[in-house]
Formats: C-alpha cells, sequence, structure tokens
C-alpha cells in the first residue's frame, strides 16, 4: 500500500478510525442487548470486520513515511 502520506491523509485515516472504533463499540454494546438471532449474527460479523477494518487503519498509520 501507499507509503507516503501527506497531512491531509493522515487526518482522514484518524477520522476513518474514530468513526470505526465508534461503529464497533456500538456493534458491540447492541450484540449484548439483541434477543434476535439472526440480528446477533447481523451484528457478530460487522464486529468481527471492524475490527479488521481497525487494524488495517492502524496499519497504514503505523507503516507509513513522511513523503520527501
Amino acid at each position: 500500500m501507499t507509503k507516503y502520506l501527506g497531512l491531509h491523509e493522515t487526518i482522514d485515516l484518524h477520522e476513518l478510525l474514530s468513526f470505526k472504533n465508534l461503529c464497533l463499540t456500538k456493534a458491540t454494546m447492541m450484540s449484548g442487548l439483541a434477543q434476535d438471532e439472526e440480528l446477533k449474527a447481523i451484528l457478530s460479523a460487522d464486529v468481527t470486520t471492524g475490527i479488521q477494518h481497525i487494524q488495517q487503519l492502524q496499519q497504514f498509520l503505523t507503516e507509513r513515511r513522511e513523503a520527501e
């Protein structure tokens, strides 16, 4: 992936990371409250996908280099 990110791209990644963290928190909390099994399965799949997305975003932020 891209190793060089500008300031604007870095800020965009931080915004996406914050949004995904909020979505993950909400899906996790709601899955504990859901009584319908199908809804629980959907929320569980969303949690799994959300964790993967957060890990990818963190990887983009930690493995980037400053543009020369």
